[in-house]
């Protein structure tokens, strides 16, 4: 949780990562031509600097710029295909695709999570409880966790899988649908 500038310059500098591995030239030329990778690191400068006025909550400044960021950063969602709300995501976020990553309020993602696109994370309509998910998530495309799951650290959840149920050990990787743990069905 973000609530002061130190920690959100740690959270930037995580997140910003994926897209600083690109060469000077081509964060430029994204930059310039305004690609969908310039547009996911402004949404997640918008997301960051919303849950530092939103925690930090200091006055009505705070409040104002908490606002102020939340529109910006719901405006670009719109564009991108995103709902991603204040306070679920660890540090160390990347996100490889626009279109079609949801976010449900109540779950929680922990440190370096990958999405690749058309993801959704949250409740299974039934009860309103929502995944607990561990560090290292790698969520393949079109890929699903959905219900009151837990997940461990480090798990891989392959393309259109839909996650259904908990699984709590590290190093996993999971596949189909619903989701079963790849590694112990084929040893």
């Amino acid at each position: 949780m973000i609530t002061d500038k130190a920690q959100l310059k740690e959270y930037l500098g995580r997140d910003m990562a994926f897209f600083h591995a690109l060469s000077g030239r081509d964060r430029l030329v994204c930059v310039l031509t305004g690609d969908p990778a310039w547009r996911i690191v402004k949404y997640l400068r918008f997301l960051r600097r919303e849950e530092l006025h939103l925690n930090r909550c200091r006055g009505p400044v705070d409040r104002v710029l908490a606002h102020w960021f939340r529109l910006r950063k719901n405006r670009l969602g719109e564009r991108l295909g995103f709902k991603i709300p204040p306070n679920t995501l660890g540090p160390g976020v990347a996100i490889y695709h626009h279109g079609g990553l949801i976010v449900n309020e109540a779950a929680r993602i922990g440190a370096d999570a990958v999405f690749h696109g058309n993801n959704c994370i949250g409740n299974n309509g039934k009860t309103d409880e929502n995944p607990v998910i561990g560090d290292g998530l790698d969520l393949g495309f079109g890929a699903a966790v959905i219900g009151p799951v837990t997940l461990g650290n480090r798990v891989r959840v392959g393309a259109n899988a839909v996650v259904t149920a908990s699984f709590p050990e590290d190093d996993i990787t999971l596949a189909g649908l619903p989701a079963k743990n790849v590694r112990q069905e084929h040893p």
